[in-house]
């Protein structure tokens, strides 16, 4: 027969037990009040005459500003961005470098005013399209600013038509010459998302482009026309539900991993 002490014991044990069974948990939650974690964010805007001429360059000004308050903000379930750099894809020669505007240039604006500012930005035509300068750019960015291992996204508004002036390549050959290499050790998780683009540039992408770790996700122009019929006119964008709901399914899919070698 057990002694009191003995069962006094093990009900301090039993009870214990289930203090940290049910602590353990909230233990590990993130508390509702603490700073949301690290990310980033660079965009960039194809400024080239290919994609200006396309029809489809007001539109993603209009949604690009829209996207940028909405991760600046953390709206409707989308992962907060902590840094936010944007950058023009065009150039005048290959590998020029561009300026990158950072966050502190879009803080406290007004969705119009970041679609004013990026239209003041980017008004210039370049000739081509240099998406290995950008990446380049954005491998440069993230580790002068100490953001390396935090969870970078690359969101590029562009047609996806990479240029190489004064090289005249196959189909394949050009979209094998996009050089993701830049990005692959910037973080564990890499994605780089490209919208506009036609179905079959974005098929190019998604089977030509040589990639390792980095993650990739295309979504064609006419796809991307449908953010319109899911915003509500005249709505704060802290209440257009429907529109952030579409953004997390058909910009901010989460992608797996996949290899081009």
């Amino acid at each position: 027969m057990r002694s009191p002490r003995v069962k006094r014991l093990r009900a301090l044990a039993a009870g214990a037990l289930v203090t940290g069974l049910i602590a353990g948990p909230l233990a590990c939650a993130r508390p509702v009040d603490a700073p949301p974690a690290p990310s980033t964010l660079v965009v960039g805007i194809d400024v080239s005459g290919s994609f200006r001429n396309s029809g489809q360059f007001e539109d993603a000004i209009d949604y690009a500003a829209l996207y940028i308050y909405g991760r600046m903000h953390g709206l409707g379930g989308l992962r907060p961005a902590t840094a936010i750099f944007v950058g023009s894809l065009g150039g005048e020669r290959a590998g020029e470098a561009k300026t990158f505007h950072p966050i502190q240039d879009l803080s406290g604006k007004s969705v119009a005013e970041i679609a004013t500012d990026l239209r003041t930005w980017f008004a210039e035509t370049d000739p081509s399209t240099d998406f290995n300068a950008f990446f380049q750019r954005v491998s440069v960015h993230v580790k002068r600013n100490n953001l390396v291992l935090a969870p970078l996204s690359v969101v590029l508004f562009s047609d996806g038509v990479p240029d190489f002036p004064g090289q005249r390549l196959a189909d394949q050959d050009l979209y094998r010459k996009v050089d993701l290499a830049p990005l692959d050790y910037l973080s564990r998780s890499v994605t780089v998302r490209l919208l506009y683009a036609t179905p079959k540039v974005a098929q190019q992408w998604e089977e030509l482009v040589p990639r390792q770790r980095v993650r990739l996700w295309t979504q064609d122009a006419e796809v991307m026309r449908g953010w319109r019929r899911h915003a509500v006119e005249g709505a704060a964008p802290e209440s257009q539900h429907g529109l952030w709901d579409w953004t997390e399914e058909i910009v901010d899919f989460r992608v797996r991993r996949t290899r081009v070698i």
